[in-house]
């Protein structure tokens, strides 16, 4: 697998942690920029912060957007995740410290100090990169590929509305303007992330694991996976982790197809859906090269390892 940096933008999070750890087991990463999402911003940023600390690096932690661009919340993610977004363990505080820049502004200057070098891993709602495309409408220009975690291509959502993902009901003006704004990213759903769920067993061994990784993953996933379990979804879910991987080893990805992308922002029951131009009907760019199968073991190799198992 080739090193590759790496800037993501998160909302941690039981999943963004996962993915985080995966990204810093296996190459660089320039920074961190955080915003509000499945918790709100306070405990995403702390988050983050604790990362840094457990796997003992240095990376920069930009604080970013507290609320979407244009509505507030419908809801958050602190039923799934606890509600410190970390399953409500109670770590200390940590000691590495955010810095002082907005995370748009970080996402702006960072692109201009590597241009075509960084590739984007968007594991939250969008609206930090939504703003910093406003900001500075070249930046996708400059971006050597963006990978998004989110939506539901075919309706099947995970949020209070049927056919929304939460990244992107979270957000969906901020999505808009990312989709529209980008001439091609690859898009991992929700939908792909439940068809590579792994089995319990392969779980409950990585997280046995003797390495502090592996202890802090176990303790701070109880939650979701009793969330999981009380209703009825089978088998460890690791969504950031599938957007992660593909990001780190694109060669993981067996099938995909590229199609045009929009988000519905007005419909009383469809507000967050990602509308998918199956049939080529609308005569819209293709903008999303949608990810649905990949490698598995080779999937589950990459979040062993993370975990060091």
């Amino acid at each position: 697998m080739t090193r590759l940096p790496l800037l993501i933008d998160t909302d941690p999070g039981v999943d963004d942690a996962l993915a985080i750890l995966m990204a810093h087991a296996h190459t660089d990463v320039a920074a961190l920029t955080v915003a509000a999402g499945n918790v709100g911003l306070g405990h995403t940023v702390r988050n983050a912060r604790t990362l840094v600390d457990l796997i003992g690096a240095t990376t920069p932690v930009f604080a970013g957007c507290p609320s979407p661009l244009v509505r507030a919340p419908e809801e958050d993610a602190a039923f799934v995740h606890g509600a410190d977004g970390f399953g409500d363990v109670g770590f200390p505080e940590p000691r590495h410290r955010a810095e002082a820049e907005h995370a748009a502004l970080a996402l702006i200057r960072l692109t201009r100090e590597h241009p075509g070098e960084l590739t984007l891993v968007a594991l939250g709602p969008l609206t930090n990169l939504a703003l910093a495309v406003r900001l500075d409408p070249s930046l996708p220009e400059r971006v050597k590929r963006l990978v998004i975690m989110g939506g539901a291509v075919t309706g099947r959502g995970n949020t209070g509305k049927v056919p929304a993902e939460f990244n992107i009901g979270f957000d969906p003006e901020a999505a808009h303007v990312v989709f529209e704004a980008f001439p091609l990213f690859d898009l991992v759903d929700w939908e792909a992330t439940v068809r590579h769920a792994f089995p319990d067993a392969l779980y409950d061994g990585w997280v046995a694991a003797d390495d502090a990784r592996a202890r802090f993953f176990g303790q701070i996933f109880a939650t979701a996976r009793r969330f999981n379990a009380k209703h009825e979804r089978e088998g460890f879910i690791a969504a950031d982790a599938l957007a992660m991987a593909v990001a780190l080893d694109p060669g993981i990805v067996t099938r995909a197809e590229t199609r045009h992308v929009a988000i519905e922002l007005d419909g009383r029951l469809t507000r967050g859906a990602t509308v998918v131009d199956w049939q080529d009907r609308l005569g819209g760019r293709p903008n999303a090269r949608i990810v649905l199968e990949v490698d598995q073991a080779r999937f589950g190799e990459m979040i062993r390892q993370a975990l060091g198992a």
